[in-house]
């Protein structure tokens, strides 16, 4: 009986990395989907497949030759994102993939508080259309963007009020696209949507009091209006599909949008969450940068 192969989009980034070591530790069969083959990591069980991105339509089918799931990373924060999905959606049809693994966002929908939320509903309403097996993990923020939204004053600025998020580390999301893609219950996670969260929901304030105690550095979370957020990122010249995420993303907080506790990593992984306070002990070199 052959193996079922899995495709792992993202395998030199932070989510995907982490996917490929623990597939790799399970003894299963993986093709790694990167720009660079250089920067791959050598896995036992893994191939690398090469495509310049989602919109390489040939790369991507190529790459997902013979593959029987695929486990889709959203791509970066774009003005085109939901087209590049789409393009790597429609290479994974084209191949004759047979599961789509979607990370996507906690409460997307297409009124979505938070803006790149939008996006993800989007991309999950065209997985649906084709008709493929589908699981969507609906993760809440990454306790890695915390430390890089204090600025070098040491102060968070953004319209959060005493709004709250219940953050995950990205260990946590591996350990439950491991046990989704790896589960031998056939068809058991077809057509489910995971919230992915942390153990508890913390205001900004609480985070910033987090990192003052892992720093040794005075952190401190100062609320803005949404007109003081705009201003305050204007300097950035971003563009403003990028502004509005940023902004959205604490005036989602604010709403309470970001704030349930989900027991899937409890469930899927028979542990619980970490919390921030030892996600930070874990990883000191995610929040080195505040100390200088």
């Amino acid at each position: 009986m052959t193996t079922p192969l899995i495709a792992v989009t993202g395998a030199t980034g932070q989510l995907g990395g982490r996917l490929a070591f623990r597939l790799a530790a399970a003894g299963a069969a993986q093709r790694l989907i990167v720009r660079d083959p250089a920067r791959a990591p050598e896995l036992a069980g893994a191939s690398v497949a090469v495509a310049q991105g989602y919109t390489d339509g040939a790369g991507m089918r190529s790459a997902l030759e013979g593959a029987d799931t695929l486990f889709l990373v959203s791509g970066r924060e774009s003005a085109d994102r939901v087209a590049e999905h789409r393009s790597a959606i429609d290479a994974a049809v084209h191949a004759g993939v047979s599961r789509i693994v979607y990370v996507s966002f906690l409460g997307a929908g297409p009124k979505a508080t938070f803006t790149f939320a939008r996006d993800h509903w989007a991309t999950e309403e065209y997985i649906r259309s084709t008709g493929l097996r589908f699981t969507f993990l609906r993760d809440n923020l990454y306790f890695a963007m915390m430390p890089h939204l204090v600025g070098a004053d040491g102060v968070i600025r953004g319209p959060a009020g005493d709004g709250r998020a219940a953050a995950v580390a990205h260990d946590d999301i591996a350990d439950v696209a491991t046990a989704v893609l790896l589960d031998e219950r056939e068809h058991v996670h077809d057509g489910a949507t995971y919230d992915v969260t942390g153990p508890e929901a913390l205001s900004m304030t609480e985070f910033a009091a987090h990192l003052t105690r892992a720093t040794g550095r005075q952190i401190t979370y100062v609320p803005e209006t949404i007109p003081e957020a705009y201003a305050s990122r204007a300097d950035y010249d971003a563009p403003l599909f990028e502004v509005d995420g940023w902004v959205t993303s604490y005036t989602a907080i604010a709403a309470g949008d970001l704030a349930a506790v989900s027991p899937t990593v409890r469930i899927l992984t028979n542990r619980e969450p970490e919390s921030f306070a030892t996600w930070l002990d874990l990883n000191p070199q995610e929040w080195a940068h505040l100390r200088r």
